[in-house]
């Protein structure tokens, strides 16, 4: 399907860039990361150099403290990424998926809980639901895939609908105010 574009990566990124936006609330959340020392890592279906991009353009400036784990772009028959046709996705890894988003977690996971952080992970499509079956607590975006299949499978999920409910939940967390246990408890009433 990515096969059929031709376009020059340059003006593709420029073109998602005017048309693409992001959830303001994400700014906040990213502020309060920050200052906090709680690492961002962004795990993504799409392309390094777009989500990069897109995040900038949010953000207003480089970020900072946000890892990102995604498909990578390859120059397609050795001509620039920027040239007509020149550009094809380079797949994170081999798996069906074209990037696994579970194979980043699973070595955190497989870490005793008392001797590592609470995993969050927030989602809303078909490319999550291998990473929402991984982690600790998972935000499903309300009237998505994701909540869909996670009711299904049964699935223990957190709905949101921006990220100032993932902000303040995190947050939360983070100062005391809530455990995991009493936000999973919240969402089984509510998913219910």
């Amino acid at each position: 399907m990515l096969d059929s574009i031709d376009t020059p990566f340059d003006e593709c990124v420029e073109f998602l860039c005017q048309r693409v936006t992001l959830d303001p609330h994400f700014t906040e959340f990213y502020n309060w990361a920050k200052n906090n020392n709680v690492p961002i890592v962004v795990l993504s279906s799409g392309m390094v150099p777009i989500i990069h991009a897109l995040l900038v353009k949010l953000l207003g400036h480089e970020p900072e403290n946000i890892q990102i784990v995604a498909n990578q772009v390859a120059s397609r028959n050795g001509k620039d990424i920027n040239s007509k046709g020149g550009w094809q996705i380079d797949f994170h890894d081999d798996s069906h998926f074209g990037h696994d988003k579970s194979l980043e977690i699973r070595p955190y996971a497989a870490i005793p809980k008392s001797d590592r952080p609470i995993l969050l992970y927030a989602g809303d499509g078909v490319s999550d639901i291998s990473a929402a079956r991984q982690t600790d607590l998972l935000f499903a975006k309300k009237g998505h895939d994701l909540t869909i299949i996670c009711k299904r499978d049964n699935i223990p999920y957190t709905t949101f609908e921006d990220w100032s409910s993932i902000l303040s939940t995190t947050r939360d967390l983070l100062e005391g105010k809530t455990t995991l246990d009493d936000v999973i408890a919240a969402q089984k009433r509510d998913n219910n």
